[in-house]
């Protein structure tokens, strides 16, 4: 039975409510009504374009919680990667994560243009526009063999600030008809 992709991620995290404003206000995902019941510490979230029944759960384990010590001195998830549709949404999602003190990085991978950000526990995640399949040349695929800095402005200009990322790559083509 092969998977077809991510259907939802489950963090734990020291507050659930300041967790809820970071990923509502910064990432403007929505909560869902699935808290289960006399539960103050969980809550449910879904991404703006998702028609998951929720992506992300949250479950609060309190304030003396430590820091993850993924890929330092245990193993664990290094980060989650989100898709955006285009390189406006990424650019405005750079600012948006820079006003919030959440941005810590941005790459160029070559077939994808990336952002990488931490939530308010230091939980990493990434935010990427992936280049559409019938844009690849041998310049987006050799860098993808190198990680580079992300000049948004340079990248708008070769593929445009509205095209559809990931068309053919992780979204199907367009059926001609």
């Amino acid at each position: 039975m092969p998977i077809t992709r991510l259907n939802h991620a489950v963090l734990y995290v020291r507050d659930v409510a300041r967790s809820v404003a970071f990923y509502t206000e910064v990432m403007g995902f929505r909560p869902v009504a699935m808290t289960p019941e006399g539960s103050s510490g969980a809550a449910f979230l879904q991404a703006p374009a998702s028609t998951n029944d929720h992506d992300i759960g949250l479950f609060q384990i309190g304030p003396d919680a430590g820091p993850s010590l993924a890929g330092r001195s245990t193993v664990g998830l290094y980060h989650l990667a989100w898709e955006v549709d285009t390189l406006a949404e990424l650019e405005r999602l750079a600012a948006v994560l820079s006003a919030h003190g959440a941005l810590v990085g941005a790459s160029d991978h070559g077939t994808t243009k990336s952002l990488y950000g931490k939530d308010p526990d230091g939980l990493e995640f990434e935010v990427a526009w992936i280049v559409p399949a019938d844009l690849l040349d041998d310049q987006a695929m050799g860098a993808r063999r190198r990680i580079g800095p992300l000049d948004l402005e340079q990248e708008k200009q070769r593929y445009g600030a509205e095209t559809q990322g990931g068309i053919g790559i992780s979204r199907p083509a367009p059926v001609a008809g």
